[in-house]
């Protein structure tokens, strides 16, 4: 479980394809590693990725068909910065909200425009999260816990904030950009323990 709080930006140091899936190698810019396991799962833009290798300053991660078919990795390029969290600890303080890793779906940047000092985007998610989606609830975008602004069908606005541009890669979208969404977790149990989606 993550927060959806990150920690640091990184950047996606190589990709190389294994057995039809990929293995990346990220370069963990200021995250401190000195007491990751293998196995301990980082938050990369929003995807629980279990650390397979410790590097010097970074680690290593394979990626999954199932993980390439419902994330925006696949479209990941050398060089490209990517958002970090390291996993929640009992005894952290939960800043965002509760976060899986386990991304929904993958959405698109649909319109970005200054308002004051901040950002104002407009997402469109997937037709089949709609339903999660609520005013003043909560949304991971790219593993960033974010509160919603607006709701319109499947698109929904947000408000960044300067500090949050700053300390995540949010600040480089533009429109066209593809963002992975995470929904709240609360609202997929509330769901489920009601009967509205089928087993």
């Amino acid at each position: 479980m993550f927060t959806g709080i990150i920690t640091a930006v990184g950047r996606v140091r190589s990709i190389e394809k294994v057995g039809g899936d990929l293995r990346l190698e990220i370069d963990s810019g200021s995250l401190a590693l000195d007491n990751v396991e293998l196995g301990e799962s980082i938050s990369t833009s929003g995807v629980c990725l279990t650390v397979v290798e410790r590097l010097e300053r970074g680690y290593c991660a394979d990626v999954s068909v199932e993980t390439l078919e419902r994330t925006t990795i696949g479209s990941w390029q050398v060089g490209q910065r990517v958002n970090l969290e390291r996993a929640l600890r009992l005894a952290d303080r939960l800043g965002g909200h509760l976060v899986s890793g386990h991304v929904d779906g993958v959405g698109e940047i649909v319109a970005r425009e200054s308002q004051a000092r901040a950002e104002h985007f407009v997402i469109e998610a997937p037709h089949e999260l709609s339903r999660y989606l609520a005013l003043k609830g909560s949304v991971a975008v790219d593993g960033v816990s974010l509160t919603l602004n607006g709701v319109s069908g499947n698109r929904f606005d947000l408000t960044i904030v300067p500090h949050t541009l700053a300390q995540t890669t949010l600040a480089d979208g533009q429109v066209g950009t593809r963002v992975n969404i995470e929904v709240d977790l609360v609202a997929r149990y509330l769901e489920r323990l009601q009967g509205g989606e089928e087993s």
